[in-house]
């Protein structure tokens, strides 16, 4: 009988883990991070993945932050306040860049316009579009005034894909002010840094030097941490968890945050109707999903992705694509497609959770004549084909931008420019208009009233349909103190921990 991939990994998981007599030695002063894959780019103002995440959030920095709690702090603002009914003040601190000189506030202006022009094609350029104005009174004085009302303005500025880089910077070689300065890179292999002198924390960097080498094969990448050649990992395999738990040499850092989901071609195909959509909702077993591909460490996501335990979490709405094939068989009949239909599964090989996943649904929609034969690309060739909408759906998984109901914006508002990470062309109007309205809003009560507006339309409108909660890791070696796992959704934004990383 042949051996499944499944089978050898569990194996390896149940293998005892190498001890430190065993383990490589470690550079001294360099911190050596295993990637789950080479950054497909370095752009500051991309969102393309965790991988390049953790590069972008050492090298730049934007106005604010999270501390490790998951709260707004300052970076390059050192203050910030709402001013006036559609005005936001930020204070800056004394920073310089990378090249020495000093960051002002018109590099502030002139880093926002370029994500706002007109031929950006920056992930955040949309929301940027929003601004009106941009004073700057003095040089470390910077003014927003927004079109409208925004609550959500320091979230949008918090992000990692949201730096302040040098006014005239090349678009190849963009001038950060970040901990890290990039020392060198191996195409596909590997990428080093090299801590920045006159970084504005006091202290700060405390390792001399960071090394990232991509690990895309999940089980060489758990092998290189259980023998040091690497210091951490990303996203460890969920199979792998419990033996890393146990061992006395490691430790484990995981939280719940990131989710599964499907995304959709809503420029042509089967996809842009949406009972089409909602059959494929009804038509999957989640639990299955959980198991297959997360070893049970996660739960059944059947609703719109906010969090149990937030204060927007509706327990009356989270289940509303409930598995029910005969509602699916239903849906499908009044799509005239009772007979089904064949399409594409865009998903990855290069993630054991996206394939299985792809796997199950593939497994699930079979029962329902829906044919999906699956697409498994390399992650930077996957993160290609969404973006530009080459395919017809496909498995996603990430987290919303914020542990704020508007990071569901970046998922599922159709409306935004296209990316990898929502639906390709696929606009539901009223949506877009409750979410402008939900970030426009600064009561708390009738903020939350939106929200379950904007719960009920997802259900019905199906603008992405969501899978599964994962639980998301970092392993590292006992030594590695400094490192946090940042909670929920936030967790993409740990890699910035490293910049106070050391060894004990």
């Amino acid at each position: 009988m042949p051996i499944s991939r499944r089978a050898v990994l569990a194996a390896g998981a149940a293998l005892p883990l190498l001890g430190g007599k065993a383990r490589a030695a470690r550079p001294p002063g360099t911190l050596r991070f295993g990637l789950s894959s080479y950054p497909p780019t370095f752009a500051p103002w991309a969102n393309a993945g965790t991988a390049a995440a953790n590069i972008q959030l050492l090298v730049f920095r934007g106005l604010l932050s999270y501390d490790t709690q998951g709260k707004l702090q300052g970076e390059l603002a050192e203050s910030w306040h709402k001013d006036g009914d559609a005005g936001w003040l930020f204070k800056l601190r004394k920073a310089v860049f990378h090249n020495g000189k000093p960051v002002t506030a018109a590099d502030v202006k002139w880093t926002l316009e370029q994500v706002a022009g007109a031929h950006s094609t920056a992930y955040m350029r949309e929301q940027m579009q929003t601004i009106a104005r941009i004073d700057t009174p003095d040089p470390m004085t910077v003014r927003l005034v927004m079109k409208q009302p925004t609550v959500t303005v320091p979230i949008w500025l918090a992000g990692y894909y949201m730096p302040i880089v040098a006014a005239g910077s090349h678009p190849h070689s963009p001038m950060g002010c970040g901990p890290y300065v990039m020392k060198s890179h191996e195409r596909g292999v590997s990428v080093e840094l090299e801590a920045f002198g006159k970084f504005y924390r006091p202290g700060l960097p405390k390792l001399k030097t960071l090394r990232f080498v991509a690990y895309p094969d999940e089980s060489l990448r758990v092998a290189a941490l259980q023998s040091g050649d690497v210091d951490i990992i990303e996203y460890v395999p969920w199979q792998s968890m419990g033996a890393i738990a146990a061992n006395p040499h490691l430790v484990l850092q995981t939280t719940n945050g990131p989710f599964m989901y499907l995304t959709f071609n809503g420029h042509a195909g089967p996809f842009t109707d949406a009972r089409v959509r909602l059959a494929v909702a009804h038509g999957i077993h989640r639990e299955q999903i959980v198991k297959a591909a997360f070893y049970g460490r996660g739960a059944a996501l059947a609703g719109t992705p906010i969090p149990p335990g937030t204060e927007y979490y509706d327990p009356k709405l989270a289940n509303g694509w409930a598995y029910d094939t005969d509602r699916a068989k239903a849906l499908l009949k009044q799509a005239g497609k009772a007979g089904g239909f064949a399409c594409t599964l865009l998903s990855t090989a290069q993630y054991g959770m996206h394939k299985d996943t792809a796997e199950v649904v593939q497994q699930n929609l079979a029962a329902l004549g829906i044919e999906a034969k699956l697409n498994l690309p390399e992650w930077a060739s996957r993160v290609a084909l969404g973006n530009r909408g080459q395919y017809e759906f496909g498995v996603m998984g990430t987290a919303t931008d914020s542990n704020d109901p508007d990071g569901l914006s970046s998922i599922i508002d159709g409306s935004l420019p296209p990316s990898y990470v929502r639906s390709y062309e696929l606009a539901v109007p009223k949506l877009h208009a409750l979410l402008a309205a939900g970030r426009a809003e600064f009561d708390a009560v009738k903020r939350k009233a939106i929200y379950e507006r904007v719960q009920k339309l997802v259900l019905a409108e199906a603008p992405i349909v969501g899978l599964s909660w994962r639980s998301q890791g970092y392993a590292m070696a006992k030594d590695v103190h400094g490192f946090t796992n940042l909670p929920g959704a936030l967790t993409f934004y740990s890699g910035s921990t490293l910049a106070q990383t050391s060894f004990a």
